[in-house]
């Protein structure tokens, strides 16, 4: 008999493809703090932040949804965020408060997501607009770092005018993550709910 969309394990293709976005992480900092290649480091974390649909998309299209991955694929996500986005602070890329605010918010979701899964609560799908703020922010960092210079450098017009469009996706991806933060509260009292159901009922 043919697995169920939920017991598709751990070998998948869309498992795999986050695996080796995760393994490319620290590529990035390799080529950001050991070689100095600023530009292809801010390239490769932004081809990092480009691909984070892909690994859904393939559990869609190839029927290969699994449990494992339905954790994977979020937990990367947060990885990479703040993985990219404490690199390009200490680089010099971003101020270390916009920095901060979205590690802020990154910290009390994964915090608030152990506390549910450890309460028996009920898995929680991860909303839409959750993940564009996701990109909006993926998107930005590997801008910042890319129309910044090491060393105090004077900018290039061209990256004075990316730097602007820099903080217009930047400002409005970190605000929508806050809200989409606020929109989680229900989910999680219904989940939190449901599962004490349902371990009730065993």
């Amino acid at each position: 008999m043919e697995p169920t969309r939920s017991e598709r394990g751990w070998l998948t293709v869309p498992n795999a493809v986050t695996v080796v976005r995760l393994a490319l992480l620290p590529v990035f900092w390799w080529l950001l703090f050991r070689t100095g290649h600023r530009a292809e480091a801010a390239w490769l974390l932004g081809v990092l932040g480009a691909t984070d649909w892909v690994d859904g998309y393939l559990a869609r299209r190839l029927g290969q949804v699994s449990t494992v991955g339905k954790v994977l694929d979020p937990t990367a996500d947060r990885i990479l965020v703040v993985g990219g986005l404490l690199s390009v602070a200490a680089a010099h890329g971003v101020p270390w408060w916009f920095a901060g605010a979205t590690l802020a918010r990154e910290v009390i979701v994964s915090v608030v997501t152990v506390a549910l899964a450890m309460g028996g609560a009920a898995r929680i799908d991860v909303l839409w607009w959750g993940k564009v703020s996701t990109f909006a922010l993926m998107t930005t960092f590997p801008l910042f770092l890319l129309t910044s210079n090491d060393g105090g450098r004077a900018l290039a017009t061209w990256q004075v005018v990316g730097r602007d469009i820099c903080w217009v996706i930047g400002l409005g991806g970190l605000v929508l993550a806050w809200v989409v933060l606020g929109g989680y509260v229900r989910p999680a009292r219904a989940a939190w709910r449901t599962g004490r159901a349902g371990r009730g009922s065993q």
